[in-house]
């Protein structure tokens, strides 16, 4: 009983338990509930094989890279089935079984991919009652997550990708948001996310006409951050970085850089804003986030150029900055707020997937099949390397204690006994 002063006991609690996120289960977009891949509290395990902590395992028809997001014992991915001529959203319960395989659009003439991407590699968000599945210029759809039914859908919003789609949606209150940077135009937009319905659309505003087209394209996906009291939308592109007011589209500042293609999406900390610049010489660039205008001379704190990652995110813990490059898995750790070289440790393999962190422990996952998990700090410390069938090429999932591991043909997973 909360007994006689409940009363002024109750707006307390009420605060207190609006701190915390809706369900620990919930992973509800590419990286997770903060954005940045950190689980929180989740004991994830240390170590596994195929035969050691795998809760199940099972194969998944078509191909993608997309995260599973989860919600409710629910997981949500998308696939792409004879070339990407049939595109799937696919929902499998957390007890390891296929509960929906739904058919979202069909494709007459798929664009070319990278030979390291897939037709399906964008990410769902998800939220109650509700999944947001995107394919690029190939459409984005609204499902209901209780029977697969489409409830809206969209396929003229387009551009050319020259080497496949990447940048996956967020919601932020009612909209939808999404990247549209192709060699031919560039923009970013956000739909009504009940309906369907374009609610705002923002060209980029950086001159890109004497940029050659293959130069105009960018993968990334955008970040929600707090800067200065205002809530803000953080856009990495090609040649340049955006913040925009999430509500309107209203531009607020813009970064320029030399650089296209990137895909990692940002992190944030402290009133900084960390973002990769460039695919083919990515840099890590630091800036402070409550500019105007253009900030390009006034808010760069620091800037790092060797070794940094052309397609695996940065994850952040603890005030250091954690990185690995795509070859060679070149793993670097930096101080947050300096930008100093802590420690660079060869991992060995080749990267796509975006690391994780849990309370001290950070889990990079490669391309071969192999996580390495390494103890957090300002020394280089391995703990363990486990090893699946199939390479990682998807970022992983979490939902309570449990790891879900999407290789090139499996979902997996991973827990402890």
């Amino acid at each position: 009983m909360l007994g006689k002063n409940s009363s002024l006991r109750l707006p307390a609690l009420l605060i207190l338990l609006l701190s915390f996120p809706a369900s620990a289960a919930n992973w509800p977009e590419f990286r997770g509930p903060s954005g940045n891949g950190n689980v929180g509290t989740a004991r994830l395990p240390l170590t596994w094989s195929e035969t050691k902590h795998v809760r199940w395992k099972m194969a998944l028809p078509g191909q993608g890279w997309s995260t599973p997001v989860a919600w409710d014992g629910q997981l949500w991915m998308t696939a792409a089935e004879d070339q990407g001529r049939v595109l799937l959203a696919l929902c499998v319960g957390t007890d390891g079984k296929l509960q929906h395989r739904v058919k979202i659009f069909s494709v007459e003439e798929p664009g070319p991919i990278n030979r390291v991407n897939s037709h399906a590699s964008p990410s769902p968000v998800i939220e109650a009652g509700r999944v947001y599945v995107h394919f690029g210029t190939n459409g984005t759809a609204c499902l209901d997550t209780a029977n697969g039914r489409v409830i809206w859908s969209r396929r003229d919003v387009n551009l050319d990708h020259q080497e496949g789609p990447g940048s996956s949606p967020i919601l932020f209150g009612k909209h939808l948001v999404f990247h549209c940077d192709g060699r031919d135009q560039q923009f970013i937009t956000a739909l009504d996310k009940a309906t369907g319905k374009t609610a705002w659309q923002v060209k980029r505003s950086i001159d890109l006409t004497k940029v050659p087209g293959h130069a105009r394209k960018a993968f990334s996906t955008p970040l929600i951050m707090k800067s200065g009291g205002m809530t803000i939308l953080v856009s990495p592109a090609a040649q340049g970085c955006y913040a925009y007011d999430p509500r309107s589209g209203r531009e607020l500042w813009h970064l320029r850089f030399k650089g296209f293609s990137a895909v990692p999406r940002p992190v944030a900390s402290n009133g900084l804003v960390y973002v990769v610049t460039d695919f083919a010489r990515p840099e890590l660039w630091a800036v402070r986030a409550d500019g105007r205008g253009d900030v390009t001379g006034s808010h760069v704190a620091w800037k790092a150029v060797q070794q940094m990652p052309s397609t695996a995110s940065p994850a952040i813990a603890g005030g250091l900055i954690y990185t690995v490059t795509d070859k060679g898995g070149v793993a670097c750790c930096l101080d947050a707020v300096t930008g100093k070289l802590q420690w660079r440790h060869r991992l060995g393999g080749n990267f796509c997937s975006s690391p994780i962190t849990s309370a001290d422990r950070i889990y990079f996952f490669d391309r071969q099949g192999a996580t390495t998990v390494m103890q957090q700090g300002r020394q280089p410390q391995v703990l363990g390397v486990n090893r699946l069938d199939g390479g990682l090429m998807a970022s992983p999932a979490v939902g309570g204690d449990a790891l879900y591991l999407r290789t090139r043909t499996h979902l997996y997973r991973v827990e402890r006994d």
